[in-house]
């Protein structure tokens, strides 16, 4: 239903593996040309064993749906914020974070793994303008401000200046 130029490469490359080389093409996001055998018989059991290919699970693409009449607010977990600064009216927004590194016990041939652990704090202040890091959790900082009772409508246009400021990594729907 929605163009995505990452499976359709994956579909094609998942063909070419299996069928052999040459056999797909991605030619768009929604479109996969496909050479099929001319015989029949044949026809049928190639598109049989298209259908039972599997896909290698990929990142979907980020994206925040958004219905302006219910208030509804949907994302995925891909979707998150780079570097703003975020006022709206006597709102406060903090995220902090810190990194955390775990490192293998000696000879264990493991390797060192660095994540990021960010702490959202939210409060109502006098209107000021504060700085938001990047890369925290969208779902992180949507369910902080769920929970002090922002309204919809105010999750809305934040969310709206934060895309349009281009620190909003996903694509925002509003229906």
């Amino acid at each position: 239903n929605a163009s995505d130029f990452q499976t359709a490469r994956k579909v094609a490359q998942a063909i070419n593996a299996r069928i052999g080389q040459d056999t797909a093409m991605a030619l768009d996001g929604r479109t996969v040309r496909v050479k099929a055998p001319m015989n029949p018989g044949a026809r049928v059991s190639f598109i049989a064993e298209l259908e039972e290919l599997q896909l290698p699970n990929s990142k979907p693409a980020a994206k925040v749906v958004i219905n302006a009449r219910t208030g509804s607010i949907v994302l995925n977990q891909a979707v998150t914020l780079g570097a703003c600064a975020i006022a709206h009216g006597n709102l406060s927004v903090v995220i902090n974070e810190t990194p955390v590194i775990s490192q293998p016990n000696p000879l264990s041939h493991g390797e060192t793994v660095s994540v990021v652990k960010s702490e959202i704090g939210i409060q109502y202040d006098k209107g000021q303008v504060i700085n938001v890091p990047g890369s925290p959790l969208l779902s992180d900082v949507v369910r902080a401000l769920n929970s002090l009772g922002v309204t919809p409508q105010d999750l809305l246009a934040i969310l709206q200046a934060i895309k349009a400021a281009g620190a909003l990594n996903a694509e925002l729907e509003v229906i």
